[in-house]
């Protein structure tokens, strides 16, 4: 399953110019899921890992504060994916778009498994 593109606007940097405002920051997510816990036989969200769960670890961590590292937010939230008892595994990386002008963007990325 994945979450591609998400774009979020948040309080991220390190620098006192990033500290002033919020900034775009794009999220992709990759989970693994065991093919027996993702492939329903009744057609019910409850078989499944729902996409709001992505969405919602991602709001949860952005909602604390800033937050100063790429780093530790692709790290949080790839840790906030394995807390799901189906997930085994993640791939996530995180994105600032708009640093450079002569780039399409800076970030990094993380795969984590339990």
């Amino acid at each position: 399953m994945f979450l591609k593109n998400y774009a979020i606007s948040m309080n991220i940097g390190v620098h006192d110019f990033e500290k002033r405002g919020e900034q775009r920051v794009i999220v992709n997510i990759d989970v693994y899921v065991a093919l027996q816990n993702s492939t329903p036989t009744r057609d019910q969200i409850s078989e499944v890992v729902n996409y709001d769960f992505m969405r919602d670890t991602i709001a949860r961590i952005v909602s604390r504060g800033h937050i100063q590292l790429l780093e530790t937010l692709c790290d949080e939230i790839a840790c906030g994916m394995l807390e799901h008892p189906l997930v085994l595994a993640t791939r996530v990386a995180t994105e600032k778009p708009d640093v450079y002008p002569d780039c399409d963007g800076v970030g990094v990325e993380v795969f984590r498994r339990k």
